[in-house]
């Protein structure tokens, strides 16, 4: 029988970052290069500075707290900010290895989505875009207010608030339009 292969953080090809306490304690450099940082200067930092504002770093945190207990593998999706300030979207997972306690030590992946950031996604709130990628992903508005801590009105108060402000008619139109931003 042979024993289970070991890897280290830095030799894994996909972006990968272990956390304490929401603060940069290791990363690989692929991780590094995704947000034009040395490894180095990511190190012992705090992700706030991925975050294009400090609202999208605290509204985040809420929601994997609510979701990332008991050692849950969760994703979602969000807008992160570079180093030289260039917004992009981004696919997280994340696990915990602390079941009582989300932020205690944590691994996350990041996978960038090729999907552009627009002047008409970067005007919608947090919140409208957080809504708006689960929406994208099939989520009922049920399943949108249990994963965010939201009522279901909420959630379909700011589906309808983006359907008007994007111009559309209806859920389907909305995903269709987010999808195809050029």
């Amino acid at each position: 029988m042979t024993s289970p292969p070991k890897f280290a953080l830095s030799e894994l090809p996909v972006p990968l970052v272990f956390a304490t306490h929401r603060i940069i304690r290791d990363c690989n450099d692929a991780f590094a290069d995704l947000f034009g940082f040395q490894r180095p200067e990511l190190v012992d930092a705090s992700f706030f500075r991925l975050y294009p504002a400090i609202a999208d770093f605290v509204r985040t945190g809420e929601m994997w707290r609510s979701n990332l207990a008991g050692g849950a593998l969760y994703y979602d999706e969000r807008i992160m900010a570079s180093a030289d300030g260039r917004r992009f979207w981004c696919r997280v997972n994340g696990r915990a290895q602390d079941a009582t306690d989300p932020f205690a030590a944590a691994l996350y992946c990041f996978e960038p989505i090729n999907r552009p950031v627009t002047d008409v996604t970067l005007k919608l709130t947090g919140r409208q875009r957080q809504v708006l990628t689960l929406v994208a992903q099939g989520k009922t508005n049920a399943a949108i207010a249990a994963e965010l801590g939201l009522s279901q009105r909420t959630v379909e108060a700011h589906r309808l608030r983006l359907a008007r402000s994007v111009g559309v008619a209806n859920s389907a139109e909305l995903i269709a339009w987010f999808l195809s931003q050029p």
